[in-house]
């Protein structure tokens, strides 16, 4: 998305990923953690970036995103 971006957060990732070096040092075996997806997903909008490309970002994008970008 031009002026923006969707992906994971990737602070929250991290966090789930302490209790999985936890398991490994307590002797669990790495192909025995079962394999996680993200869960929360984060929506940035760069109004800036988006006014320079000619775009109108809508109200409610800019609404719903976790952060914009003025």
């Amino acid at each position: 998305m031009a002026g923006g971006a969707y992906g994971v957060d990737t602070v929250e990732v991290f966090h789930r990923s302490a209790s999985y070096i936890d398991r490994i040092l307590r002797g669990g075996q790495p192909a025995d953690l079962p394999v996680q997806e993200p869960t929360k997903f984060e929506l940035v909008v760069n109004v800036k970036i988006a006014k320079a490309l000619g775009l109108e970002v809508p109200p409610t994008l800019l609404a719903i995103a976790d952060e914009v970008i003025e």
